[in-house]
């Protein structure tokens, strides 16, 4: 049986504390992530933005939102993906309607 295929966006924040190449290398390692287990149809990196509330001491990060349509397996790899990677601050998937 096929597994279901559903459209996604997801919003990740990366840490400030990161220089320039080892946040490229964060957001291509979730490019990557996603084209492997799906279809990857937009980036769109928002850049430095100040953060709603301090986390770790940081009032700046690093947003990047990506949609992508993929089987509903695999958001949860993702997020758990998201909470192992250094620099990642927050991230969020939400499935689109």
């Amino acid at each position: 049986m096929a597994s279901k295929v559903s459209k996604y966006e997801t919003i990740f924040i990366v840490s400030t504390r990161f220089d320039e190449e080892s946040t490229r290398e964060i957001i291509n390692k979730f490019k990557e992530l996603i084209e492997a287990n799906g279809t990857l149809e937009s980036v769109d990196e928002w850049g430095k933005r100040r953060l709603a509330y301090e986390i770790d001491d940081q009032r700046e990060g690093y947003y990047v939102l990506m949609n992508f349509t993929s089987p509903t397996s695999f958001p949860e790899e993702l997020d758990r993906v998201y909470k192992i990677t250094e620099g990642i601050m927050r991230s969020i998937i939400i499935v689109k309607e």
